[in-house]
């Protein structure tokens, strides 16, 4: 049985024409820093299909195995340095995040 996760869902946008760079910086750079604190467990990004009805283009699903660890990330040192690192790369020509949530989980279904 999958192990029912904590999940913080945030959605972004980029500026037309950094896409590319947008999707090498996040992959390559603001994951891998994010994911050095420990209690995330995964993170799975996903590209909202057009005609969706909410803001933005793309989605990032970072899990955790409590709300406890959820809630600490924002204190930690890992993502202290993951947001200066991206305010640094993005100033002056920053992404939207137009928004974002958490989630408890509840139950899982499935075959």
């Amino acid at each position: 049985m999958a192990k029912l996760r904590y999940l913080n869902i945030v959605a972004t946008s980029c500026m037309p024409g950094d896409e590319a760079k947008f999707d090498k910086w996040y992959n390559e750079v603001h994951i891998p820093m994010l994911m050095k604190y420990k209690g995330i467990k995964k993170v799975t990004r996903y590209k909202i299909s057009e005609g969706s009805k909410v803001k933005g283009q793309y989605l990032a699903v970072y899990e955790f195995d409590s709300q406890e660890a959820m809630s600490a990330c924002d204190a930690s040192p890992e993502f202290k340095a993951a947001i200066n690192e991206m305010n640094e790369t993005w100033k002056g020509h920053m992404f939207e995040i137009p928004w974002m949530m958490n989630c408890a989980p509840i139950k899982t279904f499935g075959k």
